[in-house]
């Protein structure tokens, strides 16, 4: 903060901000899904994660909250501890509790006992690891996540049913099930998608061309977003063309309540995991910007 430029920077990031914070809300909608949460629970972690990295983080780029691989991660042990139609694991505190506050549950915990992870691992200094990866290994690294980012969004983009996968070869079987539904294809989702997918790369280019003469870019993902919204409000996509909304949302924040202790057992080894590939998707992406603008970053405090 002490060597902020008001006049040099304030105006855009004001404008960034805006356009991340409505990019964080739409992904932590669709990231929920893949969770195999309520669309409405991706409204925290649009704000929460981010909120909290602007106190306790050192890069000044990257935008902390849901991301597509640790989604269907988490979804992995939610599905698994309360499966789609089947009995739920026999836990203790599921008592009287839908089927979708037993998801939240259960996602909340895992989610709490990752970050015990990092934060060990903070305090462990692991961040010296990060010393021996190399640029060409991080820009391996963000290329496969921006893989993942398209093959988990190609169902929504189709407007297909298809149930999330993790683990080895996800990608393929993701792949395969989206190719077998191919012909069920929803049309109408299908042409906005890439109308607005063609929009905001034009107006990208637009801004990238004429950066020097613009006072600040174009905020495309804001525009998109509010025109997107108000035509399928006003033509009723929903009915019309069979288009899936997110419907009612959650009202205000929930009352937070304590993770479950079973669940946190249950999941001990599911979490490490997540623990670790949060900390590298953090941190590749964190370097790659740090790199770019000539700064330095902390391993410890990245993700």
């Amino acid at each position: 903060m002490r060597i902020y430029r008001v006049r040099e920077w304030l105006l855009g990031d004001v404008v960034s901000g805006i356009s991340t914070g409505l990019v964080a809300i739409m992904q932590g909608l669709a990231f929920s899904l893949l969770a195999s949460l309520p669309p409405s629970y991706g409204l925290y972690t649009a704000f929460f994660p981010m909120l909290t990295y602007f106190f306790l983080g050192t890069s000044r780029h990257i935008s902390v909250g849901s991301f597509p691989v640790l989604s269907l991660m988490i979804g992995a042990v939610v599905t698994r501890l309360v499966p789609e139609g089947g009995p739920t694991a026999n836990i203790t505190g599921f008592e009287g509790l839908t089927q979708d506050q037993q998801r939240v549950l259960v996602a909340s915990s895992v989610t709490f006992l990752v970050g015990i992870f990092q934060l060990a691992m903070g305090l462990l200094q692991v961040g010296f690891i990060v010393v021996y990866l190399s640029d060409t290994l991080v820009s391996g690294f963000t290329t496969a996540a921006a893989i993942h980012i398209l093959v988990s969004q190609l169902k929504f983009v189709l407007g297909l049913d298809v149930a999330g996968i993790s683990g080895p070869l996800s990608i393929i079987y993701t792949l395969e099930k989206i190719f077998v539904q191919i012909t069920a294809t929803n049309i109408c989702d299908l042409v906005m998608s890439i109308v607005i997918m063609v929009v905001v790369f034009i107006v990208k280019e637009v801004n990238d061309k004429y950066k020097a003469k613009l006072p600040v870019p174009i905020p495309i993902e804001v525009i998109v977003t509010i025109i997107a919204c108000g035509v399928s409000y006003g033509f009723n996509f929903e009915k019309r063309f069979n288009v899936n909304v997110v419907g009612k949302m959650v009202s205000g924040y929930e009352s937070p309540i304590a993770p479950n202790m079973e669940v946190l057992q249950d999941s001990a080894v599911d979490a490490f995991p997540i623990a670790i590939v949060a900390f590298a998707v953090a941190f590749s992406v964190a370097k790659v910007y740090s790199i770019k603008h000539d700064y330095t970053i902390d391993g410890n405090q990245a993700s």
